[in-house]
């Protein structure tokens, strides 16, 4: 695959960003890695895997490496379970449904999120109660000085809330070009007690639910909520929900008794950035042409033209606003580039 100078991005990130890469190659193995990496185009190297958790503010000045590594095999199975080899390039929401349609069991409620396998493990997403790390096993990491690969295991990725180690100790150091996952063949755990998942399998009179049956109701809820990025520029959910002390969060639950709170680790509480972005006054909010959406405040959109300045200047806003009404602070979960 030749590399192609000055190539533009926008319809590479799914907020529709206008950039430029210096550089620009699809890598489809490690091989393919090796080889651009010995033409030494450019000192910087940038991955890029679905682009659907990012914000470009400028071009990059860079050899963009854009994730195409694909496949999905099985490397152990017994009667309990199966753990898949599956490539960095597949689409993450793919990855759910073949999962789903062989009743293996442990991603459904991760159904419907953007973006790569390969990208999964650096943030490692989460949705309804679920994280990827739950059923991570490995993955295998490629240097991106020599295309060299490193195996990192689920301690090894140091995996917190919508963190790694690939964002902290290693960032911009690898590329990740396989990710393993662990998946129970029956006597699923399910997870239905975050968000509106149980309703929904009630309101469908369902009671005795199948993981299909989750995966079901997990992607009705997330189009209930979240635009299609196809349609409306979106980088789904852009700020984290925050995680601040018990406390703090009895104060503010007692100033508003609507607060939702939802336990975190010994002493803290987590409490969602969307209630306190819709009550600082901001859901459905527009200027020019990006904004908030009107059917959930966690998710900034491009309504067409805008740049990645404004976007970000919006999102700053957000975070003043949100500080200055409730002391709390609200950071952003999509990467700033």
């Amino acid at each position: 695959m030749k590399p192609q100078p000055h190539f533009p991005l926008a319809t590479l990130n799914t907020l529709g960003m206008p950039a430029y890469a210096a550089w620009y190659v699809p890598v489809d193995s490690q091989k393919t890695l090796k080889e651009v990496l010995d033409l030494r185009l450019h000192p910087k190297v940038f991955v890029l895997s679905g682009g659907s958790n990012m914000l470009l503010t400028q071009d990059l000045d860079a050899l963009v490496l854009h994730v195409a590594i694909r496949g999905i095999e099985i490397t152990h199975e017994s009667e309990d379970e199966v753990v898949l080899k599956v490539g960095a390039g597949e689409t993450w929401h793919d990855l759910v449904m073949h999962c789903v349609h062989n009743n293996w069991g442990g991603l459904e409620n991760l159904a419907l999120i953007p973006g790569y396998v390969g990208a999964a493990p650096i943030q490692n997403i989460g949705a309804y109660g679920v994280e990827q790390k739950d059923c991570f096993v490995r993955c295998g990491a490629f240097a991106l000085t020599d295309g060299h690969e490193r195996i990192f295991d689920r301690e090894g990725c140091q995996f917190g809330y919508r963190d790694s180690i690939f964002k902290r100790e290693v960032r911009d150091q690898y590329m990740i070009g396989w990710v393993e996952y662990r998946l129970t063949k029956k006597n699923h755990a399910l997870h239905l007690s975050y968000g509106a998942i149980s309703q929904v399998l009630e309101q469908n009179q369902i009671h005795a639910p199948s993981i299909a049956d989750v995966a079901d109701a997990v992607q009705s809820i997330r189009r209930s909520k979240l635009p299609d990025p196809k349609i409306l520029g979106n980088a789904g959910s852009f700020f984290k929900n925050p995680i601040i002390p018990a406390q703090q969060a009895a104060e503010l639950n007692a100033q508003y008794p609507d607060l939702p709170i939802y336990e975190a680790a010994t002493g803290w509480k987590k409490i969602p950035a969307g209630w306190l972005i819709e009550q600082a006054g901001y859901k459905g909010f527009r200027r020019n042409n990006c904004g908030v959406y009107d059917k959930q405040a966690l998710v900034l959109v491009n309504h067409g033209g805008a740049t990645g300045a404004e976007m970000w200047a919006l999102a700053q806003e957000i975070q003043e606003a949100v500080r200055e009404k409730f002391g709390v602070e609200i950071t952003p979960e999509v990467p700033i580039f």
